[in-house]
């Protein structure tokens, strides 16, 4: 295994497509928008969140489908929205745990549809369960859990 070829390519791949100066002068919580732009709320009620988004090229991985790491990203926001909506938590929180089931692939220009569900808000712990799945059949893209800790009001 070369070690030295794994770092320099590590170190290497963000240099390639763009510039840590264009990078570090983009505006704060560009990453949200990075992810979430075009995303549609079909449904909203206490402790559940249905969206729906058309894939966006910019989100696919080097094998053309949506990349993991974006799959984490929209199952990060939709648990912290279906927790919110519940309406018991002051605090979006912070992520205790999130584990994700990828099934299946989603493709650039394919409709996707994002379920959060709340499955327990107490004071201290919330958990939510995320799914994504292909809009036209139904079929799971990918199924996860997310777990919050939702930090308690100062008393001070």
């Amino acid at each position: 295994m070369d070690l030295e070829k794994v770092k320099r390519s590590l170190e290497a791949a963000g240099e390639e497509i763009v510039s840590t100066a264009t990078l570090d002068s983009l505006p704060p919580r560009f990453y949200d928008a990075f992810i979430l732009k075009g995303l549609r709320i079909d449904a909203i009620e206490p402790g559940r969140v249905l969206c729906s988004m058309t894939v966006p090229p910019r989100l696919l991985n080097t094998g053309n489908f949506l990349h993991g790491g974006a799959t984490a990203s929209l199952v990060d926001v939709m648990g912290s929205a279906a927790i919110l909506s519940a309406g018991t938590a002051t605090t979006s929180g912070v992520s205790l745990e999130i584990s994700i089931s990828y099934l299946d692939s989603a493709f650039a220009h394919e409709e996707i549809e994002i379920e959060g569900k709340v499955l327990r808000a107490g004071k201290a712990v919330a958990v939510a369960t995320v799914e994504i799945r292909k809009k036209k059949t139904g079929k799971l893209i990918a199924q996860a859990r997310h777990t919050k800790y939702l930090a308690a009001a100062s008393k001070l």
